[in-house]
């Protein structure tokens, strides 16, 4: 197993209630993710991460994480699950990320966590004791309710239903969890009939929030992954991406507008947040400064 030389864990962040998912920290265990999504903007050479798919752990990172976390004077929020994801199958082994969050829970840190992956359930009982004295909140991405097309664009991924049972049960436990609804893919999953099922699974399985985009980016190394994928997959659809958006980095989908006003208006019908700075304001706690010996 090939492991990734690391001196640092942490990266500080700025967070703000109407910023993207409020933390004051950011973290990566891994490198690399085996969900082989179609549209992974991390595939992109600025990241300069080689062989996507291959998952490699960060060497100490245990260890490097712990030394951190005793020097930071502000017990702040730590997101992570923004280049990979911490629920890979590398994790049912060796536990890096059960192991940051009994971290976490013992320095007085609370969490925020995307995933594609059900095996989060493992860790609701460390998340229900951060959660007794910091702030967590779980954002599942969640793109299709039609399970054949989710094996296409998420062919490694836990299936649509999974990770609605993973929202059930985190809701049941008392952990604030949402969807992150993106990419939605141009000519691919942007229609109203899909949004409409994700909206009334959510309404089903206690979805607390939809956090949305419209949209998809594209550049380099992503975009030749992505439009192979759409020749073995989708025939004709290259063509559309080519004349809707040539090389632009942001790709909304055409009727971004019409879909948002109808999720805003449905979900608000049912009580489910859409809007991030009520989303981040519904979760963030302040502090009790406590820790905890495990």
């Amino acid at each position: 197993m090939e492991e990734i030389i690391a001196k640092t864990i942490l990266q500080k962040n700025k967070p703000s209630y109407d910023g993207w998912i409020y933390h004051d920290y950011n973290m990566n265990l891994y490198r690399g993710c085996s969900h082989g999504c179609i549209y992974c903007d991390s595939r992109s050479l600025c990241y300069g991460i080689d062989n996507f798919d291959q998952v490699r752990p960060k060497k100490d990172a245990l260890k490097i994480l712990e030394e951190e976390l005793m020097k930071k004077r502000k017990k702040g929020i730590v997101a992570m699950g923004s280049m990979s994801d911490p629920y890979n199958p590398l994790e049912k082994k060796l536990e890096l990320t059960r192991g940051a969050l009994k971290l976490f829970l013992k320095y007085g840190f609370g969490t925020s966590i995307i995933t594609k992956s059900h095996l989060i359930m493992r860790d609701i009982d460390l998340l229900k004791e951060i959660n007794k004295h910091h702030s967590v909140i779980v954002n599942i991405t969640i793109t299709t309710a039609d399970p054949n097309l989710q094996k296409i664009i998420e062919p490694r991924s836990s299936t649509t239903i999974e990770r609605f049972e993973a929202l059930k049960a985190l809701h049941e436990a008392g952990i604030h969890a949402g969807i992150t609804l993106m990419p939605i893919l141009p000519f691919i999953n942007d229609t109203i009939e899909n949004l409409d099922a994700l909206i009334d699974l959510s309404k089903q399985y206690h979805v607390e929030h939809i956090f949305p985009w419209f949209g998809m980016t594209c550049r380099d190394r992503q975009r030749d992954y992505f439009y192979q994928k759409l020749d073995e997959h989708f025939p004709g659809i290259k063509q559309k991406y080519i004349k809707q958006f040539g090389s632009n980095y942001q790709c909304p989908v055409p009727n971004a507008k019409k879909l948002y006003d109808h999720l805003d208006k449905r979900c608000m019908e049912i009580g489910i947040r859409t809007k991030i700075n009520n989303i981040n304001k519904a979760f963030v706690k302040i502090p009790q400064q406590i820790s905890f010996d495990l």
